[in-house]
This record gives C-alpha cells, structure tokens and sequence, in this order.
C-alpha cells in the first residue's frame, strides 16, 4: 500500500532542463512544486570535479552519467514483422540519469527551429502543392508559430549564456550569422566561440562554393557570463570533454550551471532523487489526475497528491508514463486511430572523415560545439522542386575531441590492432579531421512507441517498444546532403577522403545521436495529437508533458533549444492561463 503525502500544487517528474526550468518559474509564481527524479543528486562542484571528470573510461566508455538498461530499457525491433528484444546495453542513443539529465552530457548545439518547420505541412504543400509530399509521410503542422516561440527561444539562449552570431536581426540579415534562420529580437548573449584550424578551413572552403557557413550556436561559453537569474558562468578552456561528462568549468551550459544554483534555495521547492515515478494516478472519471505514485531507493512507495502534474523526463519516458497511465488513448498504426507513441522520430546523419599531409590540426584543443555550421541545404532553405525528397541537413564541421581511447582517426584498411595500426594511429592523430551532416527525420506510419506485450521492468510495468527504421524519404535526403559535402572536402584538397553514408535498416547498436523525437506530440487537432499547442493533454487537463516528445518531426537540428523554448511556453501558458482558470486551454 502507498504511502499518501501531502498534496502539493504541482508535482514535476524529471529534474532536467524542462523540469528545472518550469520549477523556477512555477515557484516564482507562488505556487508550491515538487520534483521527482529518478536518478541521483548530481553537482558540479562534487560530481563534476576537476580532479576526476576527464576520465574517458568511467564517463565515455563506462558511461557512468547515463540510464542503466538494468533500471530501465525499451525493447526495439525495426517493424512490425519482427519481435522486438529488449536493449541490453545502450548504443544508438545515450539516455541520461540523475539532475539535470542528458542537458548533464550533451555537447551544447543550440539550435532554433526554421519559421517552415512549425507549419512543416502546411508549408510544403503551399510552395510545392498538395501532392509534393509523399503519401507514406505523416508530416504535420505543430498548431504553434515560430513567432510565438521567438521570446521564448531567446529567453532559454539568455539563460544559458549561448555563444553565437545572429543571421537574421529585427529582419535584417547580418554578415557573418545564418542567413537562413528565422528573425530573432537581438543578438546571441555572447559572441562566438574562436575557431581552430580545421572548422576555419571548413568555413573558406564552404564558402569558395558558394555557401554561407557561419559558428555554431554554443552552450559552450565564450566568456564569463552572469544570466538573468543572476548565476555566474566560466569562459571555455577548450578541452575536449563535453558530451558524454559533466562540465568542471561551469562554463557549459546546463540546469546545475543555470537554473538550480538559485531554485534549491527556495522554500517553496522540493527535489527527490533516487525516487522513480511508475505511473500518473488518475481520477475514476479519468478526465484529470491526482498526483503521480512512485518507489524511492528502498523500495517503499509513496502517492504524491498534486493539482497539476507535469512531465518533464526524457522524452522516451514522458512518452511511456503517458501510455503506463492510460492518459491519451495508445496509437495503432494498423489504424492510425490513438495518438500516443505516434510520430516516433530520431536524426538522419552522415560524415566525410579528410586526411591531410601538411595539416596540423591539434585535436585536442576542442569543445562540444566549438565549430562551424552550413544551413544551405538543411529545411527548406533550398529549392525541393524536381527532387525526389522532403527535408534536409545540417553541415556540420565541429571536432569535440581527440581524446586518447576513442579518437583514433585511421584510413580504411588499416589494421585494427598491432604495430601497423599503432604506426597509423601516430601519423593520422594530428592530420585528420571530420564533418558530417545533420539531417531531418520525418515521420511515417509504421515507426511508433508502444508498450511490449511480453517484456516488463522491475516493478512489473511493460517495457516500451520502440519500432523503427529509416523512412526511404530520409535516405534520399541524406545521400543527396552527402554528395553536397563531398563538393566541400573537394575543394579542401585532402590525401583522402572517406564517406560514411546512412543506409537501412537502422542499427540499435552503434551510437549515432540522442535525439529521439516524438510520441506524445502537439498540433490542432486531438485526432492526430495526444497534445495542444502549449502541450497540454487533449484528455488530462492538469497533465502537460514538456520535452522533444512534442515534436511531430524532427528538424535537422539539435532539439535542446527548441526543448528550452518549449519549456518557457508552457511555463507561461500554465502560469497566465491555466492556474487562472483551470480546464482545456484550446477547446477540442
């Protein structure tokens, strides 16, 4: 038997960027919240010490900051033909675990969504008419504006500190930015990261063909910075350890370096770790919920009453607690009746890796996005006519690391052990370096999010099914981004060059991108969304859901700004109008 709590206002699962983020808010505005995370505490100054952080094997290879499948896994499968098998050791993506979440490890891309990509059908059939997209897409309309999100984007880059260059300013294009962004109200808080040899010669050599690079938008700082909220941030050193670790400089934008400093010392806000939260508890008539059930460390559990419920975990998770709590009615593709899981969606990437013989590029000298971006062929920023796909990618040249057990950059053919490979390892270390495409991931009728009708967690829950592969759309798009990038490593006259394309069916197995999209989207309509536009449940008036799972595609761009973004509407939207009046803030 549970043990009940006293009721709250608002119960919040997941400590991350979203969680973080609608708590400040929330607790500014009166109300008492508390949040509920999974994992363990985790601080910059204990957790992410100097002294120990740039360990590659404990964080990068160990993986000590991510999600143990043991706790928790999905089951995958690439259709519906197959039996979907529980994963055993994560890969393709890397979940997060404890305070703050994957915002802990990410490398900081910090990105905006193009203006087309919210009304992405709508969009498309207007400038290449209504039969253009193909029918085995299920691309939607987001039911919200770019415009409508533009406060809210630059309200999340002034609280990270983002380093960038704006592109399109108040309306006028800006030299230097990204010309195929959309208007923003003023400049990035920080100016640009300064650039190393290998994304300068990216940025002349991209720009003698004809394009228009410009520096990747950095949640790696600049320079010192002091947020809103008053909070004290360290200019980069450059050195190499951002994704997969946790940032011992703060100088890496994250809930501990941003948010939390200031939210733990609020009266009116609680966090509980080691505490994980196994279903939504709903109200018999099941048009609202009354606060959500979990089992602390020792394994006792407990019911948190609360007004309003807000999920804020990883969006594979807000996804399967939707589905374990029956909030929303599950998706069938069968049908394409129900909207939970539907829309499923990841990242369509590809890369060019160039050998040099009289370049040094001094690997080491790096940082999670420290580098230079090509948007010419990403969105729609390009003219689809006559081509055979939708969608586009990111060019991106942005050299992280070289860190001595995983940057290993060797030609094909060499040997994988033994002198030959050492001999190779020591003449390529200093001379190579990559770049690699970004792209869309839209949406089809047959990758989906369900529960598994065999396989169960620890507490007896079903695991969550995950059915996907690469939509042929996605492929096209992607091989036709990677012949663009291989006019760019031509005119970079390297020894050689090796492309590495995507290709089907897709692999659970080698890490490719933690960006999964989708499940528990937003839009207009109830029939094709389990969400409203400002990510309120259709059927759960006090359940909101915040996270990449709202997107109905995914751009070919990192999800964390748009993520911040949305975390700021829907903080606004609860605050201005749900709190006030409590109901369905858009009518069915």
């Amino acid at each position: 038997m549970a043990r009940k709590l006293p009721r709250r206002d608002v119960v919040i699962v997941g400590l991350g960027w979203t969680g973080a983020i609608l708590a400040h808010e929330l607790t500014d505005a009166g109300y008492d919240v508390v949040a509920i995370e999974r994992g363990p505490w985790r601080d910059t100054a204990t957790d992410f010490n100097v002294g120990y952080m740039p360990d590659e094997l404990r964080y990068a290879i160990r993986q000590d900051l991510f999600l143990k499948p043991a706790q928790e896994t999905f089951t995958f499968r690439n259709n519906t033909s197959q039996t979907a098998l529980p994963i055993r050791e994560f890969g393709s993506f890397l979940p997060g675990n404890g305070v703050g979440g994957a915002g802990v490890h990410w490398n900081g891309h910090t990105w905006r969504f193009f203006p087309s990509d919210f009304n992405l059908k709508s969009h498309l059939d207007q400038r290449y008419g209504a039969g253009f997209v193909h029918k085995d897409l299920q691309v939607q309309d987001w039911g919200l504006t770019y415009d409508e999100l533009e406060n809210s984007y630059d309200r999340f880059e002034y609280l990270a500190g983002i380093s960038g260059k704006a592109g399109v300013l108040k309306g006028q294009t800006q030299a230097g930015g990204n010309p195929f962004e959309g208007p923003r109200a003023r400049d990035y808080p920080l100016p640009p990261m300064k650039m190393t040899l290998a994304p300068t010669m990216f940025a002349q050599a991209a720009q003698g063909i004809g394009l228009h690079p410009f520096p990747t938008p950095s949640a790696n700082l600049s320079g010192a910075y002091v947020n809103p909220l008053g909070i004290a941030m360290g200019q980069c050193t450059y050195c190499g350890f951002c994704e997969r670790f946790g940032c011992s400089n703060y100088s890496k934008s994250s809930a501990q370096t941003t948010v939390l400093p200031l939210l733990m010392r609020k009266s009116n806000f609680e966090a509980r770790t080691l505490c994980e939260v196994t279903r939504v508890n709903m109200h018999p008539t099941g048009k609202h919920a009354t606060g959500v059930t979990y089992v602390d460390v020792n394994g006792e559990e407990f019911e948190q009453p609360a007004d309003l419920v807000l999920l804020c975990a990883y969006g594979l998770h807000n996804v399967r607690l939707m589905l374990l709590s029956k909030i929303g009615q599950a998706y069938d593709p069968n049908t394409g009746e129900g909207t939970v899981g539907r829309n499923y969606c990841y990242q369509t990437n590809s890369g060019v890796q160039l050998f040099f013989d009289d370049k040094i590029f001094n690997p080491f000298i790096a940082a999670g996005s420290l580098g230079q971006t090509v948007d010419d062929y990403n969105g729609d920023a390009f003219d689809h006519t006559g081509k055979d796909f939708v969608g586009g990618a990111g060019i991106n040249c942005i050299p992280t690391n070289g860190r001595p057990i995983s940057y290993r950059p060797v030609p094909p053919g060499t040997p994988r052990w033994g002198s030959a490979w050492k001999k190779a390892t020591k003449d390529n270390y200093l001379r190579a370096f990559s770049f690699s495409s970004q792209g869309s991931s839209y949406a089809i009728r047959g990758n989906y999010l369900d529960l598994d009708p065999t396989y169960k967690d620890r507490f007896g829950n079903p695991l969550m099914r995950m059915t996907f592969d690469f939509p042929d759309n996605d492929i096209r798009m992607s091989n036709w981004v990677t012949d663009r990038m291989q006019e760019i490593a031509k005119a970079l006259n390297p020894r050689q060059s090796v492309v590495s394309r995507r290709t089907k069916p897709y692999n659970i197995v080698p890490y490719q991108s933690t960006h999964n999209t989708g499940g528990a989207i937003v839009g207009a309509d109830p029939k094709t969304s389990p969400l409203n536009r400002y990510l309120q449940s259709w059927d759960v008036h006090n359940v909101f859901a915040i996270g990449a799972s709202a997107f109905p595609q995914n751009a070919g761009k990192n999800p964390t700004g748009t993520v911040g973004a949305l975390a700021y509407w829907a903080a606004d939207a609860i605050i201005q109008k749900y709190m006030r009046n409590p109901g369905p803030l858009v009518q069915a």
